[in-house]
């Protein structure tokens, strides 16, 4: 008789419902093992992440172990097991491991392979792979939830999704009771209750800081209307990629060099300092003619479409010198711009409405198109497309964890029909579906590549453009996971014919190309196919990057640069000024969010900036999807550069008044999950 010891190890959830019967079955190269009966004795030794052994004695020698088998009896009620990995030590002492990882459910079989990266034309198992992926596609359906959007994950309901990927029990999303609970916690229950009612003065904003401490925020509170801290924003606040060089005006920016001539310091035309580089522009055309949320019928709401044209005066302190709240096509009453030498209620009431429209931007396009939805479609191709054994999809699950769980809720409570987005957004309501319809027109695939996309806006030189902590982090992060991914994809992929070989990767890059972003324009530059090593490094550095560190700089800053609302308010109540000297202090509280969206506005960006219990950061896998040392060892030194690039951020961070910490690689986590 030969002894086979299995290890099986459950995880943190353990069980949902109760176990009776499974069967396991070990299968080797030259035979397989009697089917083991794992009863209801055998699960009553488990403990939240214990490991439970079984000896399974065989009358000949399997041979290499290269399934593991589980069969579970079907009954009644729906029984439910977490399965995170099986270790089998074979007679000779050699212990071979099986990750799963994976709820052991309504399924009649699983079929577990070790834990080494196989391509599919390396592969003597196809069949096993045919089955697994036609069983996931079934699971994993393409759905078009609104016209224009990126395709999603085919439930209404977060309880409609595949157990594998839905959120565990300790991390239920409720975005109503999150918010709520953060208002209650901001201690702005009273304040509710006050719903349409304006406040009286700027300062009564301040009501709202009185329980949560926060240092960006009051540094905020008190130097908002700066032009200086106005500017530093789209170098570093929680929307940093608005700013472009302008090398010439827009036709319909009806700003002049008599207009601009007291804000340049150098001596120089407004002309010369364009020629010069000296010159940016964040210009919001994505909003134009979009129709501002009427889901209160109590309340107007306003939307306007401006251009904030920036100066890099002789200090490189980035200033607003010019600002045009309209987009008529010729110039006229419509097209007045506010300058900083206009009376100090219109600049104030210009920014205000540059910062509202920058808040809404963000929020649609920034964040929820260009990570969440984004996240969604690359996670959804995967699983379809992807086996469990092929290398790339043990790299990329640790970056789509909760991801789709999370957009599953924000469809089912925020972003729907009279959802939460409603309550507070001026782009809430019919706004939402015809603001993401015009930003996918933009979305292109090289406008994901961090390199490329910087480069884009020619905001890349440091010398141009010095203090952009955005730029400069973001590039170290995106080196380090481009290096780990090159890496990876080397270790299996032993030259360019065998990316073009690998039938499932091509599968998974034309999948998002033609479903999940079947709405991109036809130029939008989403590979069909990849040819080069090259190119798979690049596309994959881009998952990881847009799931990991572009949502962590556009999220986690949320309440530090959005919780004082002049400074970012979500809504305007009065329509933008088309005259200079028609407004006053009166008028701006009138226009700014009154007391109840304000409150919910607080309450948003406080419960979406926080991390989650037991967050997972980048180049933190707990999970051994790979067991093959050569991953192993890059792994090991994709943290130390990690590392080095936390560090790095960390000393700089110590001279600064203002700390830029939001691509810290100790502080991003690893996947889309708020």
């Amino acid at each position: 008789m030969f002894t086979y010891t299995v290890s099986v190890t459950t995880g943190n959830q353990v069980f949902a419902g109760t176990i009776d019967y499974i069967y396991l079955t070990l299968v080797g190269t030259e035979t397989c093992s009697d089917q083991t009966l794992l009863d209801k004795s055998f699960f009553d030794r488990f403990a939240r992440g214990s490991v439970v052994s079984v000896d399974i004695r065989t009358k000949e020698i399997l041979g290499d172990i290269e399934l593991v088998k589980l069969e579970k009896e079907e009954f009644l009620f729906n029984d439910q097991w977490y399965c995170r990995c099986i270790n089998v030590t074979t007679p000779s002492g050699e212990r071979v491991e099986f990750p799963c990882y994976r709820w052991i459910a309504n399924e009649k079989e699983v079929v577990l392979r070790d834990g080494k990266g196989r391509l599919p034309q390396d592969d003597n198992m196809k069949e096993y792979r045919r089955m697994e992926l036609e069983s996931r596609q079934l699971l994993f359906r393409w759905k078009e939830w609104r016209p224009g959007f990126p395709l999603s994950i085919d439930a209404n309901t977060g309880t409609e999704l595949p157990l594998d990927i839905q959120f565990e029990t300790a991390k239920t999303v409720d975005f109503s009771l999150n918010y709520l609970k953060a208002i209650e916690n901001l201690g702005l229950n009273k304040l509710m209750r006050l719903f349409q009612s304006s406040w009286t003065d700027i300062a009564d904003f301040g009501k709202i800081f009185v329980k949560i401490k926060n240092t960006v925020s009051e540094h905020v509170m008190q130097n908002w209307n700066e032009d200086l801290m106005f500017g530093y924003q789209f170098l570093n606040g929680c929307n940093p990629v608005m700013i472009s060089k302008c090398m010439n005006l827009p036709d319909n920016f009806a700003v002049t060099q008599e207009m601009v001539e007291s804000s340049l310091d150098r001596g120089l035309t407004l002309q010369e300092e364009l020629k010069a580089g000296n010159i940016y522009i964040a210009d919001y055309a994505v909003l134009e003619g979009v129709q501002a949320n009427a889901t209160d019928p109590d309340t107007q709401q306003y939307l306007a479409a401006p251009f904030c044209l920036l100066y890099k005066n002789s200090q490189n302190e980035i200033i607003p010198i010019a600002i045009q709240l309209s987009r008529q096509t010729t110039a006229g009453v419509g097209n007045t711009v506010f300058l900083p030498s206009d009376n100090q209620y219109d600049w104030m009431l210009a920014k205000i409405w540059v910062k509202c429209s920058d808040f809404n931007v963000h929020q649609l396009e920034t964040h929820l198109l260009r990570t969440h939805l984004t996240s969604e479609v690359f996670a959804i191709a995967m699983y379809r497309q992807l086996s469990a054994v092929h290398p790339i999809y043990k790299l990329l699950i640790p970056h789509v964890r909760f991801t789709i769980a999370i957009n599953t809720a924000a469809r089912e409570k925020l972003i729907c029909e009279s959802g939460l987005f409603d309550k507070a957004n001026a782009t809430g309501g019919i706004a939402v579906v015809e603001v993401i319809d015009k930003a996918m027109k933009t979305l292109t695939y090289k406008s994901l590549c961090f390199p490329e996309s910087v480069k884009a806006r020619g905001a890349d030189n440091k010398d141009d453009l010095p203090d952009y902590y955005y730029r400069d982090d973001g590039m170290m992060v995106w080196e380090a996971v481009k290096s780990f991914v090159s890496d990876v994809v080397r270790i299996y992929y032993g030259s360019d014919e065998s990316v073009q070989e690998d039938e499932e990767i091509q599968a998974f890059v034309q999948d998002v190309c033609s479903s999940g972003m079947k709405y991109c324009p036809q130029d939008c530059e989403f590979p069909d196919s990849l040819k080069t090593r090259e190119q798979l490094v690049e596309y994959l550095t881009v998952v990881i990057f847009t799931a990991s560190a572009h949502h962590a700089a556009v999220n986690f800053g949320q309440y530090d640069w959005f919780a004082w609302v002049p400074n970012s308010p979500s809504t305007m109540r009065k329509p933008p000024p088309t005259q200079k000297g028609q407004v006053d202090m009166k008028y701006i509280m009138e226009s700014l969010p009154d007391r109840g969206r304000a409150s919910w506005h607080l309450g948003a960006v406080w419960a979406l900036s926080q991390f989650q219990d037991e967050e997972l950061f980048l180049g933190v896998y707990p999970d051994n999807y790979f067991t093959d040392q050569p991953v192993l060892e890059a792994t090991k030194t994709f943290r130390e550069k990690l590392v080095e690039v936390t560090n790095i951020i960390k000393s700089r961070n110590e001279k600064l008044k203002l700390p830029y910490w939001y691509l810290s690689p100790d502080r991003i986590p690893n996947s889309v999950a708020i």
